[in-house]
Parts: structure tokens; sequence; C-alpha cells
């Protein structure tokens, strides 16, 4: 399959040449005056969301079924746009490995948008570690604010998994060297910079959500913004051009829009407001995704992103794989790859929880069965099987070695079950409710938690939320992936369990809590054996990037 010029990949969307900034012959950054100007087609457009039941380690391909999925569509000849995250080098270095797709359904240049793309995860790190730098300034020429060095709640980041920099110390070396303090690094992706990137409908909304950032208190408790610290404008000007969409294509010359990259496990996990807008401005079908389970990025994607920006779906894809109704079947990680169509069954319970959340939201699901090579005919049809009994659509994809001809049939299942008139998503709560409150309707709605258990720091947390006027926010949970529970060893459908709150964190600029259950953690580490073990560079070429 033939890579085409970007030029020609924005004409199918009808960008004008203007509004690309090219980036060598196959990535260009787009306009933000494509939506100032009125939608070109007739059609109202549909999103398309594309979600998973808990997955393994590795994941269960929502990206390569989003691709998939999107190419079968224009295989029918339908208009439509990608509008995906982009990767971290995080997961490309450690476990994970890239996330472009695989297979035949996967975006191009693949290398190049997994490692340094257009320098967007750069722009966010650099702007978010200025401000930092710029508070730790204020603190060694006399704290003007009154800022209490105990207190300052403005991390560093990096894009890298580093377990050794989660807890720090940085001052050190004398009076000329700064002011001791406590603090330590989160990984780029969970950066509050990055969620007000993604959340943002324009450089106007941007500087003031950067504006509003809340980094530290005084000792009596009064909060101390960026905007304060003078540091807004030098951010904003950072981030710039990374506030422009990313147009790259598929294998199969499908436009994509690759913009923003939170985590869903620890951040909101949803590409950007103004990526997904495009996309639906610019063609008839955005296909977008939302990482990790549907208990996680899915949930955000409606509660934060949705509800935020005037957003909604006309049917949800929820991808499911033989390999992780095994694991929620009782079989070991190394064992997946054996037929066992009775371990398959016994996991079906996980996907049926994520069918009835996907309901809550008065959403219609559209199960997609990511077909991996090994899977057996006895294996699917059990997923079949119960899908009909649910009355969901199934189809299998086989999209990974076929591309979009094995997606023609997802993609058919997608066009007969879209609504043509969407009716509003209902959220799960509303956020003027108070925030314990907010949080136990997602743990027990979607996670199926008895109840929620708030520690004492938690508290404390909460009384500062309501003392500085921030309950109204929305909540951004923080979980384990690999499980429905807060514990990352209870597959499949857990019962009788409490979610544990250890933290609850306000990003003002962002526009929600974070709240942080279990055991999670916002700096990842590397594996025993990390990826970047297998990448190496060979004649110009990059090889063994996952």
């Amino acid at each position: 399959m033939a890579v085409h010029a970007i030029s020609e990949v924005g004409a199918t969307l009808g960008v004008r040449r203007e509004d690309l900034s090219p980036y060598g012959d196959d990535i260009a950054k787009l306009s933000l005056r494509i939506l100032e100007r009125p939608r070109q087609r007739a059609a109202a457009p549909r999103l398309i969301l594309v979600s998973a039941i808990t997955p393994t380690p590795a994941g269960e391909g929502k990206t390569t079924t989003s691709i998939g999925v999107a190419d079968g569509l224009r295989r029918l000849g339908e208009s439509v746009c990608l509008a995906l995250r982009e990767p971290s080098l995080g997961p490309c270095m450690g476990m994970k490995g890239g996330a472009t797709g695989g297979g035949a359904s996967r975006l191009v240049p693949a290398d190049r948008i997994n490692l340094h793309f257009t320098g967007d995860f750069h722009a966010v790190t650099s702007a978010h570690n200025l401000l930092a730098a710029i508070l730790d300034n204020h603190l060694y020429f006399g704290n003007v604010l009154g800022i209490d060095p105990r207190r300052v709640l403005w991390r560093r980041v990096l894009d890298m998994n580093d377990r050794a920099l989660r807890n720090i110390i940085v001052g050190l070396g004398g009076p000329q060297q700064g002011v001791p303090r406590e603090t330590g690094f989160d990984i780029t992706a969970s950066s509050e910079v990055m969620a007000m990137l993604c959340l943002a409908t324009g450089a106007g909304d941007l500087r003031a959500r950067l504006d509003r950032t809340l980094v530290a208190l005084t000792p009596a408790g009064e909060a101390v913004t960026a905007g304060q610290l003078g540091a807004t404008g030098a951010m904003l000007a950072l981030l710039r051009d990374a506030l422009r969409p990313n147009l790259v294509q598929t294998l199969e010359g499908t436009p994509a829009l690759i913009h923003g990259g939170p985590f869903a496990n620890i951040a909101h996990g949803c590409n950007s407001v103004i990526a997904t807008r495009m996309a639906l401005h610019l063609a008839d079908w955005c296909i977008t995704e939302a990482g990790f389970g549907f208990d996680l990025g899915a949930e955000k994607f409606f509660d934060i992103k949705c509800a935020g920006a005037g957003l909604d779906t006309a049917a949800v894809v929820l991808v499911a794989t033989a390999r992780a109704l095994k694991l929620h079947g009782g079989v070991p990680l190394a064992a997946l790859a054996q037929p066992d169509a009775a371990a398959v069954e016994r996991g079906l319970p996980n996907l049926e929880k994520h069918i009835e959340n996907i309901g809550t939201f008065g959403e219609r699901p559209v199960v997609a069965l990511n077909r991996f090579e090994g899977d057996t005919d006895e294996e699917i049809a059990v997923v079949r099987r119960r899908c009909a009994q649910l009355g969901v659509p199934f189809a299998v994809a086989d999209h990974f070695t076929r591309g979009g001809e094995g997606a023609l049939a997802l993609a058919q299942a997608v066009i007969a079950h879209a609504e043509r008139r969407s009716q509003p998503f209902r959220p799960l709560y509303e956020w003027k409710q108070p925030v314990p409150d907010k949080i136990l309707a997602v743990a027990r709605t979607m996670y199926g938690a008895r109840d929620v258990v708030f520690t004492k720091a938690a508290e404390r947390d909460l009384a500062d939320v309501r003392r500085l006027g921030y309950e109204q926010l929305p909540v951004c949970i923080a979980k384990t992936q690999t499980s429905l529970s807060d514990d990352p060893h209870r597959p499949g459908r857990p019962t009788d369990f409490d979610v544990t709150v250890r933290a609850v964190q306000i990003n003002a600029g962002a526009g929600f809590l974070v709240v942080l259950t279990g055991d999670i953690l916002r700096m990842p580490g590397l594996p025993r054996r990390p990826l970047a073990e297998r990448i190496d560079l060979h004649d110009d070429t990059i090889v063994g990037l996952a």
C-alpha cells in the first residue's frame, strides 16, 4: 500500500494547502482557522467511540481496531477521519510498546509518531517544567506571594518511566542553590498541562486554563496560581504549535488526526477536543478511542470531555479479545495463547459488565472481537452466542491481518447501529453534586464497588477542595487498568469490594479533581526487561519498536 503525500491526505478532507504546515512529506500540523469556516459537508457528522473490556497488560487493540473500522468505513465509500491520542515514550520504551496500531491496521510513519513526532510531548514537558522553575525561582527571590514550601502542589514531569524520580529533594547545595524542599516527577502523560491542552477549545481557552492553574498554598491555605507567578504567557508560547492537531494517515491512506496523549489510568485518557471537533468538521464519521477499559477512559470521555465540550456519540464499539476473556476466566498470562473455550465463557462477566456500563450512559454498543492468531471458532462462538443473548450487535474483526477488508463486517455493524439522531448521553453524575457523591457514583456504577473509603489524607484534601471553592469540578479517578476494582490482582467482575481513596488533587486549569485510588502511581517504572533493550538504529532505520 502506497503512502500518500500529506497534502494529498489533507485534500481528501478538503484541507487547503495554506492550512498545512508539513513536517516532511508525511506529517503536517493543521491550522485552527479550519474550525472558523463553515462545514462543507451536507451530512450530519457522527462520532464513534472505541473502548474495550478490562485489558491484559499488552492491551486489546483499541487503536488497531479504531484504525481498522476507519479503513473499513472508507472502503464502503464513507467520509471518515480518525481522532486519536499521541504515543508516550514511557510505554514505547517500557512494556507496552508503540501506540500506532499494528499489522495491516496502523498509522504511518509509525517510528516518527511513536518517538518524537512533532514535539508536542516535549512542548508540554517544557511548559510544565517552566512553571516549576518559575515557582522555585520565586521562592529563592524572597517569596513575595508567601508560598508555603511545604505546600507546593506543582511537581515536575518527564516523558519516561523512571521510578527513581517519584520522590526527590530539590534545592540542595547551600543558599545559592535554591530553597530545599520535597517534590518529585510524574510522567508527562499525567501532566495537568497535557490535560489542559486536550480539553482547551482554542488559544484563548488554554490561556485562561493556564492562568488559573493551582500551584501552591500559603501557610493560611490561600491559593497561588500560575497567573500570579507570571508564567502564563511563556507557557502559552511554548504550547503554540502543540495546540494544532497533527495530520497523518493509515496504511490505506485514511486521514488521522493525532493530538494529545493523557493516560486513562492516571489522567482523563482522551485525545484533544480540538482534534475531535476538527475531524467532525471535515468528515462524516469521526472514529476516536479512550484509553484502557470502558471503566477508565470512556467514563472520563463522557463525564469530563463530552460533558465539558458538548460532544456526544452515535455509537460505542467495545473491543474484546479471547485472550482477555481467558485471563478474566482464570487463565495465567503465560497460557493465554492456548485454546480454552471454557475459560472464555468464565470470563464473560467482565464483558457483560462493560456492556452494562455503556448502557448506563444511554449509549448503544457494538461488540468487536479483535481476532488474534490462534483464536478458535469455538472460542469466538462463545462470545457471539452471549452477545446474541444480550441483544448486542457483534462482529469479528480481522483487521490486524487484512486491514480495512478485515473490518468490513464491523464497519457495516457500526453504520447499521449508529444513531441517526443521537439522543444526549446521560452522565453518571451532575458536576454540582458533592465530591464524595460523584466518586461514589463512578465507583458503584462503573466498577461495581460496594462503597468508597477515604483515608485521613484524602479527607483533608476534600476539606481543601471545599474551602477553596473547587467542589463543582468533575472527578478524574486514577485507578488500576487491570481490574474493575482498585486492586490490580482482581480480574473478572469483582464483587464485595470497597474503593480506597488516598488523595484528591485539584487540577483547576484542567477543570477536574484527580482522585488517587489504591496504589496507583503517576510515574510508572520500567519492567525488568524494558522494550528499550530491543530498539536500535540500523542503516538509518529504527528496528525493534513494537
